[in-house]
């Protein structure tokens, strides 16, 4: 008894995706996938402090005011905004 093109073509089907499966990953790839692992093994940041990422709402006008300070600042708008907060609970202001 003959089969169906239907059941042909399902068997073809398989027949590749095993022929696929077998076969092995090219170097290149494996290569790639190792680095991508180091550089999330490396740490971001150098030094000894572990640094965390906030969020916060500013109108427009103190944001705007932020990044022209934050241009002749070293370490841009992280640092600065590191420093006022720093000077801010160094004042011991309650809110």
């Amino acid at each position: 008894m003959s089969m169906k093109k239907t059941d042909l073509e399902k068997n073809l089907g398989k027949k590749l995706e095993r022929g696929l499966k077998s076969q092995a990953i090219p170097q290149r790839f494996a290569q790639v996938a190792g680095k991508a692992v180091t550089k999330k093994a490396e740490p971001i940041n150098s030094g000894s402090v572990k640094l965390v990422q906030v969020s916060c709402r500013l109108p427009a006008p103190m944001a705007n005011k932020l990044r022209e300070l934050a241009v002749g600042h070293e370490g841009g708008v992280s640092a600065l905004i590191t420093v006022a907060v720093e000077q801010y609970l160094a004042a011991g202001k309650k809110l």
